[in-house]
């Protein structure tokens, strides 16, 4: 099976990709592999489904001019394909005053990125929005939005197959070999081709390393937990509702978020996980947590924010303590309008030196490119990711 270009993991982000590439030039020959058995299984497919703006991102990073141009495209594929969607917008509320002038940084971020209608607001306005939330201050985002990129991502990879690519399920990637023609083992078949895609998401490190012989970064997965209100709580929350996130840590804090198929979450914390995979708190993969305690960077990590990490496992085993921060946006949520929800796994890259990467990171080898962090907002920015890839594959003049 010879290919002029074949893709590692069929997320959103590879779909996306591998939906550029062949809409670009039909006449490659494409392969996406994907080691489940269908699409968007693991961070797509535990996504809570908001649309983001690019507010928070700094003026010029990747993670801006991805989210920008990416919104506008995501908005316009899901126009065109009928993909249903909702721009409610939200709120972002300081609830002490030592929040204040985060805010202050996240509003004049928004505008220098050029979003248009934010809307400082004050604590009797923020009533007029959110009749039950909390806050000295806000700032209203009409651009944010909700929708569902499971639906997004079939669609991808419908569109994908439609052109002429191919997606292989059930085949885990266990080695590279580089020489004149790359070749790919998976556990069952043995794939030639020209030049390798890597965006494998949680285990894009784990692939990085079958042809990189030196990694600056590795992932570190933490678990995002949830819970949905009751729906006979759901009038509490209109839209959707942000705390000022903390700046050292690439986590937005628990909120609240209207679903587009009804309900709403509320969450998630970000807990150290015992595995890439490991959504419930009792999975655990002893190879995958090694991998992550022996990493030099986590360990700093680690030492430099160990309050912060225990005070979000606490949470994690602790529903009053969860419930608690929820209050500090709605007073009037207890314990018991909060049913258990899903979980999701954030591949959190963190470098050898000890930093969260906040920015994303795509590093070209030659014939290999490694999507080596992509987190959030990926999802949004997923149609610009897939084209700026296809953008340097170009250039290649294959």
């Amino acid at each position: 099976m010879k290919y002029d270009i074949t893709i590692i993991g069929g997320g959103i982000v590879g779909l996306a990709t591998g939906y550029h590439l062949i809409k670009n030039n039909p006449k490659l020959k494409i392969a996406i592999l994907e080691k489940e058995h269908e699409v968007a299984c693991h961070q797509t497919g535990h996504n809570s489904g908001v649309i983001h703006s690019g507010i928070y991102y700094k003026h010029g990073s990747s993670k801006a001019i991805n989210c920008l141009r990416g919104y506008d495209m995501l908005i316009e594929f899901a126009n065109q394909y009928e993909i249903p969607y909702d721009l409610c917008g939200k709120i972002i509320v300081a609830t002490d005053e030592k929040e204040l002038p985060a805010l202050e940084n996240i509003y004049n971020r928004g505008i220098e990125n050029g979003l248009k209608g934010l809307l400082k607001i004050s604590e009797q306005q923020i009533k007029e929005y959110e009749p039950h939330c909390a806050g000295i201050s806000g700032i209203v985002v009409p651009q944010t939005g909700i929708i569902n990129y499971k639906t997004v991502s079939l669609k991808y990879a419908e569109l994908f197959v439609e052109m002429g690519g191919e997606i292989h399920y059930n085949e885990k990637v266990i080695d590279i070999i580089e020489k004149d023609y790359n070749s790919i083992q998976t556990e069952r078949n043995k794939y030639q081709t020209q030049y390798i895609i890597n965006c494998a998401g949680l285990f894009c490190d784990t692939i990085a390393a079958l042809s990189e012989e030196k990694l600056n970064v590795r992932i570190i997965p933490f678990r995002g937990e949830y819970y949905i209100l009751k729906p006979e709580k759901q009038y509490l929350v209109n839209n959707l509702i942000y705390p000022v996130p903390d700046p050292n840590f690439p986590f937005l804090g628990v909120h609240f978020t209207r679903m587009i198929g009804g309900g709403i979450e509320a969450g998630p914390n970000a807990v150290f996980a015992f595995g890439k995979e490991a959504y419930k708190k009792t999975d655990f993969n002893l190879a995958e947590l090694w991998q992550s305690l022996s990493w030099p960077g986590f360990r700093k990590v680690a030492m430099k924010y160990w309050k912060t990490g225990m005070g979000e496992f606490y949470r994690s085993f602790s529903k009053s303590a969860f419930t608690k921060a929820l209050q500090r946006l709605i007073p009037e949520i207890q314990k018991d309008d909060l049913i258990p929800g899903g979980s999701g796994i954030r591949a959190q890259a963190c470098s050898r030196d000890g930093q969260l990467l906040d920015d994303f990171s795509i590093v070209d080898k030659g014939t290999i490119i490694h999507v080596l962090n992509a987190p959030s907002p990926a999802a949004t920015s997923s149609l610009s990711i897939g084209l700026t890839i296809a953008e340097m594959m170009e250039k290649r003049n294959i």
